[in-house]
């Protein structure tokens, strides 16, 4: 008789060799994103909701603040902000000093 954990490593081990090595007839086709849709990069005008963050950043130490705006989607404020200091880390600012301002759009 199995124990609930052999039990449960067995079914682990089927759906990971299932997941591995899926069949032909398993895949179900995704619907195609509509074409008329927009772009995450569009103005801020178009967003309905959403914040508008401004970041002062730095790409030395010793330089002069620099003001970063994003423009989020995102309903809360802290996500928000914190979205607006990844977009300002990828962009190439690497210091972000404070936050500017957040306004709702």
């Amino acid at each position: 008789m199995k124990t609930e954990l052999q039990e449960f490593e067995e079914s682990m081990r089927r759906q990971i060799s299932a997941f591995q090595n899926p069949k032909e007839e398993s895949k179900v086709p995704r619907p195609m994103p509509d074409r008329g849709a927009k772009s995450p990069g569009q103005s801020a005008s178009s967003y309905k909701t959403g914040h508008l963050v401004r970041l002062a950043v730095r790409t030395r130490a010793l330089e002069q603040d620099s003001v970063f705006e994003h423009h989020s989607s995102s309903i809360s404020k802290l996500e928000a902000q914190l979205e607006a200091e990844k977009a300002a880390k990828k962009a190439g600012y690497p210091i972000i000093g404070h936050l500017i301002e957040i306004r709702r759009l």
